[in-house]
């Protein structure tokens, strides 16, 4: 969601934070701002909308201070406007922040009660208030926040500066992401490394709860009772080279070609091919842990939903352990049965998806056993669960997830044999087997790409109408979803995904030649049920659309078009399938001129429930 990003140093902060902002644009944002000292006192300057109108506000401006903080916004409390844009100041002090603060309506009444008169509709703005009203108290500075960070419910990632501490940013961190990026006698803080990376691969990921004072000496780390923190550096081997588009037109189909790599990158030294085994180097359960697992929930949110439903079918069908998917905004909220023998693996690219973390809390509160599947190393998800799966598929600054999906599937398949292998479900050869196919997947993944250029031609046939039916079953029907919810992501098409056998339940009622139907229906058990979902189409004047195996005449015959990948078992036919439909999704939004890398309302990372 929002992004934060600050300097302090000796370079100019303002070509810094923007640079920053510009590199976090990919999370998605509705306004921008800064905060930077000038002749000592805290100049602030913001605008709604893009970073551009920002840019045209500062031109000409110069600022003689050292330090710095900026924000990119994504409304929560109060629409988005100048008034309402990040930063925000109050007498002497300026915040950035992104989360939400449950108990902005009590404070903002008691701080209106002692004269304080509020300027936006946020409920950023009491945190500012709070901090200024303990200095006009006499509580230095650094006791100021503490004690105004104790009085608040909510999330929050904070960027704080204060006149009269020219030399001093300060940040804390609870609930949503913050990192400090430590230079050659310069510091950072942000809402995500990109923002940074030009300048230092070396972090600090602040927990919830820490606070850091950063002077030209360095961070001091406290909680919020005043007691020093240490937290260990680590280096991240991202490169800012990584964040830029190669060549490609968007960040997206720059990220939909790098998927090979990203599944080689995923099961790279977690797989030996002689021996048919998988090696999970922080997955915890061995031996008693294992045998204790009697069900596996997945937990996770948009795409990685869809990531978790191909995994259920995975662990039920390698592992024979009964496994249930859950959306992390209604997990907790039904009380859910967890004990000892549940697993609950929570997935996530970005690791701050605040919903599943909150579920991830409630499966550890009652006794479960928790893992997560994350791309971002040091995430609050991967510290919150007792093992991790890093799916290692590198930055992705695409608001719509492709290679996270992908990689997602790649471990989540890795676990399933795991699993299945452990507990004897698996013998050694049919690991083997599943094993030697996943290794054949990239460069077959290759091959789709390679056909990129027929679905453009595709795409441009159909960029014209305005509702999409996406149909599959078993393995499929995930993808389907997948399909689906990339196209109305960056299209702003309305597109539903459906079980094929459900279609008669609703669905059937919408078809006519307006309507496009992609069915996606690779060679396996349901194949011919699938058959029979494509006759019920076609009778009713549907425009079919069918993304099938290679060397396939009797669909060939039954549809309008015909997308082919290769054949290959049929647990493994989603990472082929998802790839068609993601280029689909692409094209035709390219056609139709949205923004494609930042699509409206949308956002990266969803850091608040």
């Amino acid at each position: 969601m929002c992004g934060i990003v600050g300097y302090l140093g000796p370079r100019s902060p303002l070509q810094i934070l923007m640079e920053g902002l510009h590199r976090l644009e990919y999370r998605g944002y509705d306004s921008a701002g800064v905060a930077l000292f000038h002749q000592g006192a805290i100049e602030v300057r913001r605008a709604q909308g893009k970073l551009s109108r920002l840019e045209d506000l500062l031109r000409g401006e110069a600022f003689d201070g050292r330090a710095g903080i900026g924000h990119t916004r994504w409304a929560t409390h109060g629409r988005p406007s100048d008034d309402n844009a990040h930063p925000h100041k109050t007498g002497r002090i300026a915040v950035v922040h992104n989360g939400i603060i449950e108990n902005y309506l009590p404070l903002k009444e008691e701080l209106k009660a002692k004269g304080r008169v509020f300027t936006s509709g946020t409920d950023t703005e009491v945190i500012a208030h709070l901090i200024d009203e303990f200095l006009q108290q006499g509580v230095p500075f650094r006791e100021a926040v503490k004690e105004a960070l104790n009085k608040i419910r909510g999330s929050y990632a904070l960027g704080i500066l204060c006149e009269g501490e020219p030399q001093t940013v300060a940040a804390a961190r609870k609930e949503s992401p913050l990192v400090i990026g430590l230079g050659d006698g310069e510091f950072f803080i942000a809402s995500d490394t990109p923002a940074v990376l030009n300048y230092t691969r070396d972090f600090i990921f602040l927990e919830d709860g820490d606070i850091a004072f950063i002077t030209p000496q360095g961070p001091q780390l406290e909680d919020l009772s005043g007691r020093s923190l240490a937290r260990e550096p680590q280096r991240i081997h991202w490169s800012p080279l990584m964040a830029e588009r190669g060549g490609y037109k968007h960040f997206m189909l720059k990220e939909i070609h790098e998927q090979p790599a990203a599944v080689i990158n995923t099961i790279r030294g977690r797989i030996t091919e002689e021996e048919g085994e998988v090696i999970l180097e922080d997955f915890p359960y061995q031996r008693k842990g294992l045998e204790e697992i009697k069900r596996v929930f997945l937990v996770a949110c948009g795409t990685s939903w869809h990531a978790a439903l191909v995994g259920a079918y995975l662990t039920e069908r390698l592992s024979r352990i009964p496994a249930e998917v859950d959306i992390g905004s209604e997990f907790r909220y039904r009380d859910p049965l967890i004990d000892e023998g549940t697993l609950l693996v929570a997935i996530s690219q970005s690791g701050e998806t605040a919903d599943t973390l909150a579920a991830t809390r409630e499966a550890r509160r009652k006794g479960g056993k928790t893992l997560s599947i994350c791309n971002v190393l040091g995430s609050s998800i991967t510290r919150e669960t007792e093992g991790v799966i890093y799916t290692h598929a590198g930055p992705e600054i695409g608001v719509a997830s492709t290679k996270a999906f992908t990689s997602q599937m790649a471990a989540l398949f890795l676990l399933a044999l795991h699993l299945g292998r452990a507990r004897k479900i698996i013998t050694q050869e049919e690991m083997r087997g599943y094993i030697q196919g996943l290794v054949e997947i990239p460069g077959l993944m290759k091959r789709v790409l390679e056909g990129a250029g027929e679905i453009e031609r595709l795409a441009r046939k159909y960029v014209h109408f305005q509702d999409f039916l996406y149909l599959g079953r078993g393995v499929s029907y995930p993808i389907a979803l997948e399909g689906a919810l990339k196209l109305k992501e960056i299209s702003y098409i309305h597109a539903e995904g459906y079980p094929a056998g459900e279609m008669k339940h609703g669905p059937i009622a919408l078809i006519d030649e307006d309507m496009p139907v992609v069915v996606v229906a690779p060679k396996d058990h349901t194949y011919e049920k699938v058959l029979g979902n494509i006759e019920e189409v076609k009778a009713r004047d549907g425009r079919i659309i069918a993304l099938a195996t290679d060397y396939d005449p009797m669909i060939a015959a039954k549809v309008d078009e015909v997308i082919s990948v290769p054949t290959v078992h049929p647990l493994l036919s989603p990472f082929l399938t998802t790839l068609p439909l993601q280029l689909l999704a692409y094209y035709i939004a390219d056609f139709r001129g949205t923004d494609i890398d930042q699509p409206r309302n949308l956002a990266k990372s969803v850091t608040v429930e």
